[in-house]
């Protein structure tokens, strides 16, 4: 076993656990596949909430992406930064939808590996037990054409799927074997009529008209209608224009297709977790579309409502500055004002004494000065 197949094993640990305990409780296959199913969506629901959250505030913005990209047609550079200073607004990152999405295909991995190899990952044996079973059914003359097929060394090495092809032969036709072996668990694959361990590609090549082929080539069929309508679901309520409505179309075909071809080329048992998985999502998808966009359109509503106060505040600020200001120059007098004030100033301003007046003897001024002498030449004087 390499690297990755060892990490696998360790991986498998706890949903192989998980798995057993509601095989346990049910002692059916099929039901314990589908609680299996319902708690891993309950351990993701906090990260699809997440998930659903910000795919529907990108629905909602495909409207103002539409017009930056019709702005910015010929600027890609002020496309990108109009687009991102918008991401930045809103609080939405586009990656965190697709991230958390692919989280249910590391369960689909791991499940996969429980359900293909029932005897290494579910009832976590040692792979010698494989080797002992192969050569119990051997033995007993049960043909093996399907389980194992021959090496270049001559020994049998056994198929994708024939671990649990192995499971259903021993658990149906060598009991007494199974008894024998510590903690090996007769699983019973039977679910509704339907042989579980089987591929209904298989069913397809022999295929008669009884209720368990027919229930396990419909599986597939019901499992792609129903991610068809968990993908409905996801659009619904949700903005049919812009890139994310485009992704989200190109979902709505590939998720089902994809459905199907794992449906048809798996065993069915795995086509049981799909079926569930898909209800479910559709159940979910349709509740959280509906709780996010209602509670994002009342977010969007009280943060249009606090804009809206605030503009009204601002606009009462400038209007009370305005008339502040109004008040202020009706009391100042204008410069016409001034100007007549400082020419009436001017003109009643009372003239000091002139020297010319107060020094002017006769017609000469400044005749006066500091030795001046009323009678200096007056007749007195003169003898």
């Amino acid at each position: 076993m390499g690297f990755f197949g060892t990490l696998g094993y360790y991986v498998c640990i706890p949903f192989a656990a998980l798995l057993r305990l509601f095989y346990n409780l049910t002692g059916s296959y099929g039901l314990s596949l589908i609680f299996f199913t319902l708690v891993i969506k309950l351990v993701l629901l906090p990260f699809q909430m997440k998930s659903k959250k910000s795919m529907v505030r990108m629905n909602r913005m495909s409207g103002k992406m539409q017009e930056i990209q019709k702005k910015y047609a010929n600027n890609p550079a002020k496309q990108q930064e109009e687009t991102q200073k918008l991401y930045a607004e809103q609080g939405v990152n586009p990656m965190s939808g697709c991230l958390w999405s692919l989280l249910p295909m590391f369960f689909l991995i791991a499940l996969y590996a429980i359900i293909r190899q029932p005897i290494t990952h579910f009832m976590m044996l040692d792979s010698s037990v494989v080797d002992s079973a192969l050569s119990a059914l051997q033995s007993a003359g049960i043909d093996i054409s399907n389980i194992a097929i021959a090496a270049k060394d001559g020994t049998m090495q056994v198929t994708a799927f024939g671990q649990i092809m192995m499971v259903n032969a021993i658990n149906t036709q060598l009991p007494d074997f199974a008894a024998t072996i510590p903690g090996w668990i007769s699983v019973n694959y039977s679910f509704l009529g339907m042989d579980l361990s089987v591929l209904p590609s298989n069913v397809i090549k022999a295929f008669t008209f009884t209720w368990s082929n027919i229930g396990v080539v419909l599986m597939p069929v019901v499992s792609a209608a129903l991610s068809f309508l968990m993908s409905m679901a996801s659009m619904s309520g949700q903005s049919k224009q812009g890139p994310a409505a485009n992704q989200m179309k190109m979902m709505m075909w590939m998720m089902p297709l994809m459905s199907l071809w794992i449906g048809f080329t798996l065993p069915a048992a795995l086509c049981v977790y799909w079926i569930a998985q898909s209800a479910f999502s559709a159940v979910q998808e349709w509740f959280m579309g509906k709780f996010y966009n209602q509670k994002i359109e009342e977010e969007e509503n009280q943060r249009q409502a606090v804009i809206e106060a605030d503009r009204k505040r601002r606009q009462e600020e400038a209007k009370q500055k305005q008339e502040e200001q109004r008040r202020q120059s009706a009391q100042k007098p204008s410069l016409k004002e001034k100007r007549k004030a400082a020419q009436d100033a001017k003109v009643n301003k009372p003239k000091k004494a002139s020297t010319n007046e107060n020094g002017r003897v006769g017609d000469r001024p400044y005749a006066r000065g500091r030795a001046y002498q009323e009678n200096r030449f007056n007749d007195s004087n003169e003898k």
